[in-house]
């Protein structure tokens, strides 16, 4: 299970709805305590995707990296990934899965007209062949 405070999830969502129609992306920072991963920092980074970023992001392993030694700085876990899907639901694509590392957790933010519309977390196993939902739980306001 995921739980995104509400600091982090309100950082999340500004961001994804900033960026639309473009993706957005960022680093989810926090505790990992056995299956149940606390989520109190949403670090947003820049989609450096060189291609129409409407339909696809890329994260630079060096923000990554970055994002990590943040976390570890702060006694703190990197958790996952977040990004966007703008006007679509939230889903692993084919693409995600293939970029994904199966030690993050990957949150996807559905953006409809510029809102958010609604979230899921995917865990993908270590060969990236499938991601499994993760129980996802965020501030509702």
């Amino acid at each position: 299970m995921i739980k995104i405070n509400e600091t982090a999830w309100r950082a999340m969502v500004a961001h994804a709805e900033a960026k639309f129609p473009n993706e957005c992306c960022g680093a989810m920072i926090g505790r990992i305590d056995g299956d149940t991963k606390d989520v109190t920092i949403a670090e947003p980074l820049e989609n450096a995707y060189d291609g129409a970023q409407g339909a696809r992001y890329e994260l630079r392993p060096e923000d990554l990296l970055a994002a990590d030694k943040k976390a570890r700085a702060a006694g703190l876990d990197l958790i996952g990934v977040f990004h966007s899907h703008p006007d679509c639901d939230a889903y692993f694509s084919k693409t995600d899965l293939e970029n994904s590392c199966p030690w993050y957790s990957f949150v996807v933010l559905s953006i409809k007209g510029g809102k958010f519309d609604h979230a899921n977390s995917f865990l993908p196993n270590a060969e990236q062949t499938e991601a499994k939902k993760e129980e996802l739980l965020w501030p509702k306001s």
